[in-house]
């Protein structure tokens, strides 16, 4: 098949989809859709459902990734992947993951539809996991995918409630048998069977080795590209992050019998560090963040001078020597602080991920294909960790943007509009034809 096809995408179809996924949620405001949950389980089994209701062969594998795929002419080429993630932050918006995975099933099933089976085969994933929300790690679904995690995380690995990551994984009914129908009672439209075996057996493992290319459409989650009235994002790059816990030890004591001059505040070195952190991602320019997200005070009382203190960094940069140094720097600076007024600094590192080019290629693809749909567009660095950042080490990774209202992400006041949302359609629908097809 040669050419490029003129394509319109059954945007309503996607919406449609995007609207019924976001009833899978816990009780409150916005979406909350936590890791092998009830409302995560019934939302990756009507993802299954509507799957096999568009002729896609379903599997599951043995940590709860959900594929449909369209299998190709040409089996020896390796499997075309696009999709997102399933699961949300507490309280979150209905687009972030779900739109990735809508617009991925939508896509698919129009190409067959008007265009019958491809030459490489087209598969669309529902990760099971990338937020981090319930238990402390993130990308469970891609790094499975992608051998970053090995399994020895499940054990000691536990939520809020304490229960661990194997428990709730085994109760679920993944990587020891097959997963129960936990659907609720309302008919939600799909098919109405029970899901057949071939959509409920898992698969022996989760990683892959025949992954050609990976595409993954998401909202921005950032203001860029409505401020400058652009309709797609073509992600250059995902930005490599540091996470710190840092300690801040001092001397509590008397509020008012203490003299300024003899005080060992932790709270007031905090503060200056603070200072000099802003200070020095100022100079290095609009390409780094450096954030204090988090701060716990000891003890906290309104008349006793601060003994300790504990505060997060999350520092991001799209390039490794960059966000190397500027660590350095940052770091090198509170140390002196911290010696100066006499307090002691202990320093932890929590995460610590590389950044992720992607594919220039593809990249050069995606530009090429906004050009012929007639969408506006723009080279970008993506500031949040996505799925897409595991497989740009391991094979030709692209991501798509469109823009997200007032730039506002996990949280209930998450939108993009009906139009952001189809124009990010028909973008990925073209790119998968010219990778599937020609």
């Amino acid at each position: 098949m040669m050419g490029t096809p003129v394509i319109q995408a059954p945007a309503l179809e996607m919406l449609k989809l995007l609207d019924a996924l976001a009833e899978f949620s816990a009780p409150g405001t916005g979406v909350t859709r936590l890791l092998y949950t009830s409302e995560w389980r019934r939302a990756q089994l009507f993802i299954q459902e509507r799957m096999i209701g568009f002729g896609l062969d379903v599997t599951v594998d043995q940590v709860g990734n959900v594929y449909g795929r369209l299998q190709g002419a040409n089996p020896e080429d390796k499997v075309i992947l696009t999709g997102s993630h399933i699961d949300t932050v507490v309280n979150g918006g209905k687009y972030d993951g779900a739109y990735g995975i809508a617009a991925a099933v939508t896509a698919i099933h129009y190409l067959q539809q008007t265009f019958g089976h491809p030459l490489r085969t087209l598969e669309v994933v529902s990760f099971c996991e990338e937020e981090g929300s319930r238990f402390p790690l993130t990308f469970w679904g891609s790094g499975h995918v992608t051998g970053m995690y090995g399994g020895g995380e499940m054990a000691t690995c536990v939520d809020a409630e304490g229960v661990s990551l194997l428990t709730a994984m085994t109760d679920s009914g993944f990587g020891v048998g097959s997963i129960e129908d936990d659907r609720d009672e309302h008919d939600r439209g799909t098919v109405g069977n029970r899901v057949g075996s071939r959509a409920m057996g898992l698969e022996a493992g989760a990683r892959r080795s025949d992954i050609g290319a990976f595409v993954e459409l998401h909202i921005e989650q950032g203001i860029i590209l409505e401020k400058t009235e652009t309709e797609i994002g073509i992600v250059q790059a995902i930005v490599g992050q540091r996470r710190y816990r840092i300690k801040v030890s001092g001397v509590a004591n008397h509020a008012g019998t203490t003299p300024m001059m003899m005080r060992l505040d932790a709270l007031a070195g905090l503060a200056e560090m603070l200072i000099l952190l802003e200070s020095l991602a100022l100079e290095v320019g609009e390409n780094l963040v450096a954030t204090c997200g988090r701060l716990e005070v000891f003890p906290n009382t309104p008349n006793v001078i601060p003994g300790e203190v504990v505060f997060t960094l999350d520092i991001r940069h799209s390039e490794e020597e960059e966000l190397g140094g500027f660590c350095d720097r940052t770091l090198s600076g509170f140390r002196e602080t911290a010696i100066k007024r006499g307090l002691e600094i202990v320093v932890s590192l929590s995460l610590s991920t590389p950044p992720a080019p992607m594919d220039m290629k593809l990249c050069a693809m995606l530009e090429s294909t906004c050009q012929k749909r007639g969408k506006s567009y723009r080279m970008m660095v993506s500031g949040a960790g996505h799925d897409a950042q595991l497989f740009a080490p391991q094979c030709a990774t692209t991501m798509i943007f469109v823009p997200s209202q007032a730039g506002i992400s996990h949280s209930p006041e998450e939108y993009s509009t009906p139009e952001a949302l189809a124009a990010g359609l028909d973008v990925l629908t073209t790119m998968l034809y010219e990778l599937a097809y020609v």
